[in-house]
């Protein structure tokens, strides 16, 4: 394994925490750059460094014994990855992996008010590009890993209209819609493999999917498992592109939420990704069983998160 030493922005995340955990079981040594006011924990045997993330100086020494840096940090600081692409090449990090955990970014993939709110995460991709073409007598190279919308954190949050504790379910026009989607736990395993993989994977960019689902089918294993029918209600996505608008009238962010929703779920939307188009033969991930997952997360179910795009803010 040619990379040793791996450091995390925004450790502390929602997906931060499990590539931490993957990192440490794959044999990485692991550091969390973190905040200088974050009271942040984590797992024993990671070295924790605070710093400025605003102080280029501070920031190059953190990562200046790093072979990896990785961000997983949430979208609202999405544009402040491209500071710190710039201080791991100065630091001669060997390669950098932005936060694009989620949709592809990369042009041609995006359309509408979706690819305007991620401008800033696919303008960092761009700058990552152009820093690892940079030639100062050090190349850092860099990876792009796409996972879609995150499974059982959608669940917590609403994003697939499912709520476990209510017993619940809001459709999104028919809910047959395919999405595709992957697990936490997933996506921590795909940065691992693309790690393992330093020669074959540096400059590119992969979409890993662990699923491909639609909201009628989730249900339908729910009420399974649970053994009670749950009360549906539908809402249109045009509603939900409605509503997007008039909260992006008003400079509201929490918008981002119905964009996601009706770009994603709209009948004939389209974004699911194509099986010819995924990576996960490449990376040798494998999918889990839907049903076990669904078990799984109905098992260790600890009720609702608070869903808020506009402040979650890197720790």
């Amino acid at each position: 394994m040619a990379y040793k030493t791996v450091a995390v922005i925004g450790a502390s995340g929602s997906v931060g925490k499990p590539v931490v955990r993957a990192l440490i079981a794959a044999g990485f040594k692991v550091t969390a750059i973190t905040r200088q006011d974050s009271t942040a924990t984590f797992p024993e045997g990671v070295e924790i460094r605070k710093v400025a993330l605003d102080y280029m100086e501070g920031l190059i020494d953190a990562l200046e014994d790093q072979d990896v840096v990785i961000s997983t940090a949430p979208g609202s600081v999405a544009g402040e990855q491209s500071w710190w692409a710039e201080c791991a090449r100065i630091a001669r990090v060997k390669r950098f992996i932005p936060a694009e955990f989620g949709h592809n970014t990369r042009p041609g993939k995006l359309t509408g008010r979706f690819k305007e709110l991620l401008a800033e995460k696919t303008k960092t991709v761009d700058f990552v590009i152009e820093q690892a073409g940079y030639d100062s007598g050090h190349r850092m190279t860099w990876t792009g890993i796409a996972t879609h919308l995150f499974l059982d954190w959608g669940l917590d949050h609403g994003v697939f209209g499912i709520n476990l504790k209510d017993k619940t379910a809001n459709i999104f026009d028919s809910g047959n819609e395919p999405v595709s989607v992957s697990t936490l736990a997933f996506v921590a395993q795909s940065v691992v493999a693309v790690l393992q993989r330093d020669e074959e994977t540096a400059n590119q960019y992969y979409e890993v999917v662990e699923h491909t689902v639609t909201q009628n089918q989730l249900l339908k294993i729910f009420e399974e498992e649970t053994g009670v029918q749950f009360a549906v209600t539908h809402t249109s996505t045009t509603e939900l592109s409605r509503i997007a608008e008039e909260k992006l009238a008003k400079g509201d962010p929490s918008a981002f939420f119905e964009v996601l929703l009706a770009y994603n779920f709209a009948d004939g939307a389209g974004h699911a990704v194509e099986n010819g188009e995924l990576a996960n033969g490449t990376l040798g991930l494998r999918s889990g069983d839907l049903r076990e997952t669904i078990r799984e997360y109905i098992r260790s179910y600890s009720g609702p998160g608070v869903l808020d795009f506009g402040s979650d803010r890197l720790r």
